[in-house]
């Protein structure tokens, strides 16, 4: 298993690197352009109130973009899980299925090495990805922090937020691992996970526009993101809600994975249609 997961997180180490500095680098460059804000922040909360209440209101409260936690919450966390959901279902829905459709994976299962060890060795490369990648990250806010002015936040302060994004990435790569066990493909897998990804994210936005829809956004993943509101206190309940499921598709996607037939190559097909189709023929 030790060796399964030291080859999964190696041919990860591109994707970690990618995402992880070019999010540490976009950070920095916040960070650096707060002192800007700050020294004109009537200025600019005066523009940001000319603009209609309800597209400022889609991204939060653009009240407090004068702080700094405001202004990281406006500018990055509120459409970060945009982000970075786009790699977490990706990397996720491709962490067995892709080997199965190169027809790999039954080769490497040819070998001493069960179902189970295979599942956790990738599962860990997973997650120490997810973690590499958000560490690269806040390393780049925090760099930042140290040539500014007048961010006052501190790298505890700034971890928060991270953890909570992590939470979101665990949720949908398990679910994009656990939908790439039951369909056919895993582009299909990829495609319904970013599809409850895309829904969640403009429902969320939505609710804050319209009263209806505060019954429904209850349901939505990223209800129980906080962003930048996690600087001022982790909700502990919302981020261990999110693990637990992401947990429970786990469990579901092991077991998927431990009694489902592997495919020698390409990808499969629906189950039920073939069972009408050989019905019909005898």
């Amino acid at each position: 298993m030790i060796a399964i997961f030291r080859n999964a997180f190696s041919r990860s180490r591109g994707q970690i690197l990618g995402w992880g500095i070019s999010l540490g680098l976009y950070g920095l460059f916040l960070v650096q352009f707060y002192d800007t804000l700050a020294k004109q922040q009537e200025q600019i909360v005066q523009l940001l109130n000319s603009y209609p209440p309800e597209m400022m209101a889609f991204f939060g409260d653009a009240v407090n973009i004068a702080s700094p936690a405001g202004y990281l919450s406006l500018e990055f966390f509120s459409y970060a899980p945009l982000l970075v959901g786009i790699y977490a279902v990706l990397a996720g829905s491709g962490l067995l299925a892709e080997d199965e459709e190169k027809g790999t994976l039954d080769l490497m299962l040819a070998h001493p090495v069960s179902r189970t060890g295979l599942f956790v060795g990738r599962l860990l490369a997973f997650v120490a990805s997810a973690v590499g990648l958000l560490a690269i990250a806040w390393l780049g806010f925090v760099t930042g922090k140290r040539w500014s002015e007048s961010f006052d936040l501190s790298g505890g302060e700034l971890a928060l937020p991270f953890l909570s994004l992590l939470a979101v990435v665990l949720f949908f790569g398990m679910l994009a691992l656990l939908l790439s066990m039951l369909l056919p493909s895993r582009r299909l897998a990829a495609t319904v996970a970013g599809l409850v990804l895309v829904a969640s994210f403009f429902v969320v936005g939505l609710a804050r526009i319209n009263d209806d829809l505060k019954n429904i956004v209850r349901f939505s993943p990223l209800y129980y993101y906080q962003g930048g509101d996690a600087i001022s206190g982790l909700n502990g309940e919302w981020f261990f809600g999110l693990l637990a499921v992401a947990a429970l598709f786990t469990l579901l996607a092991w077991r998927r994975f431990e009694r489902r037939d592997i495919r020698v190559g390409g990808e499969g097909g629906w189950r039920f249609i073939e069972f009408f189709y050989k019905e019909k023929q005898l």
